[in-house]
Order: C-alpha cells, then structure tokens, then sequence
C-alpha cells in the first residue's frame, strides 16, 4: 500500500485543524450576545447607553440592585434626614435622589417560571413516554396517521390559536393561572416528547421485556424495571427540549398572564428606570434567567448528547 494511503473514514489531521477552527469561530460568534448582555448587567445606566459602547468599564451590581428593588424619587431634603445608608444598593439609590419603596416583582415572576417550565416539562416527558410506549409496542390503528395529526400540532403558528385559547382559558377560570399555564405548554410539548421517546424506545428490544415478563413480571413492571432504565437517555434529552421551549415562551405567557402567574419572559422587557428602560436591570434580569436552564443543561450534557447520537448507527 501507498505511504500517501490514507483512510476514508477517518479524517486528516488538515480537515480536524479546519473543522476545529470552524467550530471555535461559531462558539465564539455565538457567544458574544451572552457576553455582552452579562457585562451590560454590570454597568451602570449610563455606561449601558453610552456611544460608542465602553467595552471597559468600571464594574458596578446598580443593575441588580434596581431589578430586585422598586425606587421613587424624593427630594434633596427629604433624603438627607435619612438614617446613613447600610447598603450598596440603598446609596447608589440615594446618588440618584431616590429612594427604595420596597421589593420588585422579578423574584415571584422567576419563581413562576420555575414552577410552570418544570412542572409543565414533568407532565410533558411522563404523558410522552406513556404514549411512545403505546405506539411502540402495541398495534394501534392507524398509527402512522395518529403519529402524524400529534407532530401536526407543532407546525400551527402559536398566534392562529391564541384568541381561542385567550376565550376558552377566560370562560373556564384558568386565565393568569400557574395551572392554566402548565396545561397549555404541556398540550404544546407533548407532540414533541412523543415523537422523541418514540425513536428512542423503538431502539430497545422487545426481547429484555419478553424475557422479564417470562420470569414473572407484569407488563407494567417490565416497563419500570426494565424499558424506563434503557430509555433515561432518550428521557433526558426530551426533557432538555421540553424544559428550553417552556422556560423561554413568551407570546402565550404575555397574552394569557398578567400578574398572579405571570412569568420572567413578559416581565424582564417592562423594568423601567429613570428616563426610560433599564438596560443594566434587564441585563441583570436576562442574566439570571439564564441560570437555571443553563444548569439543567450541563448536568444532562451527557444524556443530551448521547440521545442526539443514539440510534444513528443501526445493526
């Protein structure tokens, strides 16, 4: 054979150099908007709208301190027979003749977000897993057409059937509900668990269940003891889908919600500060908001990329 020789399927050393800086070049373009929205919470307001924008700048947390705070403004006087201030927040307030009137809304909005996204993604991933199961292993009539009309619902723009729902959530009470809510981002996911945890389980053999349920197991057991272990993978990533879309929606949180159940995503863009909107407060907002999702996401990093490749090589 050729010293030149090389193999078809493994790459050369140019085309991973190449794919490599690829790679590194997308990363980082992708990840300058997150950057600068984590610097911009940082800022103080008028940094935040200076031009041209200050790439370096003297670090200050005013952003945090006016998104978990309301102010009002008082006069000179007023704010001289104060007490001292006892924190950073209350005397960067004061330097701007205001002072702080009590807690923002931002904590129960984020609270509301944790309880809608993961409860929804909860009853999404079990109803999900249920359903794929059916269609796996069962015969059931027209599936092909079943399977379809469920991953149709995904293709409806949001806006077509958000008058009907506003009507029918108004009329049966769930209107700025965190119950109403659960229900409809479950309605919207459920198509998307299905369709997911569908190729996943088709993938595990019908023989370990066979085998189980020969020793004695019902069918019922056979699934949990045996089919729920071999599909956590695919659980997972479905999970990490359902979670993104439910965390981030914006259009039927802002219609349908207003102030008891209303989530991070409508509330962030409203923070108003002094003159106009508070950019460093909604850096700092956005900041925040980001955590949990980015959490959840790198402790099923392995699950999720494990069930992005599963079943891409086929005995």
């Amino acid at each position: 054979m050729s010293a030149s020789a090389h193999s078809v399927i493994e790459p050369s050393a140019t085309s991973k150099r190449v794919a490599g800086a690829i790679v590194i070049l997308y990363a980082v373009i992708t990840m300058i908007p997150l950057f600068w929205i984590i610097a911009t919470s940082f800022k103080t307001p008028p940094d935040s709208i200076a031009y041209p924008p200050k790439v370096v700048f003297t670090p200050s947390i005013e952003g945090y301190c006016n998104l978990f705070t309301t102010r009002t403004r008082q006069t000179a006087e007023y704010i001289q027979s104060l007490p001292p201030a006892t924190n950073f927040c209350d005397e960067t307030t004061r330097k701007r003749n205001m002072v702080i009137a009590g807690q923002s809304n931002f904590l129960p909005r984020f609270v509301n977000s944790l309880i809608i996204a993961f409860g929804s993604t909860f009853c999404a991933v079990f109803l999900g897993t249920l359903t794929a199961y059916g269609f796996s292993r069962f015969k059931v009539p027209l599936a092909d057409d079943l399977l379809f009309f469920i991953l149709s619902t995904r293709m409806m723009p949001p806006i077509a059937v958000a008058i009907p729902i506003y009507l029918m959530y108004r009329e049966l009470g769930l209107s700025d509900t965190a119950l109403g809510m659960i229900l409809l981002y479950t309605a919207v996911n459920v198509s998307l668990a299905v369709w997911l945890l569908k190729g996943f389980i088709d993938e595990i053999p019908r023989e370990y269940e066979e085998a189980a349920m020969i020793d004695g197991y019902s069918r019922l057991q056979s699934f949990w003891k045996v089919v729920l272990p071999q599909a956590t993978t695919g659980i997972a990533a479905t999970a990490i889908f359902c979670l993104i879309f439910a965390w981030n929606e914006y259009a039927f949180a802002a219609l349908l919600t207003s102030g008891t159940a209303q989530t991070a995503p409508p509330f962030i863009p409203t923070i108003i500060g002094e003159g106009g909107q508070d950019w460093p407060a909604v850096a700092a907002g956005t900041t925040i908001f980001l955590v949990p999702i980015l959490v959840f996401t790198i402790l099923l990093r392995k699950q999720l990329l494990r069930g992005i490749t599963f079943g891409a090589v086929r005995k």
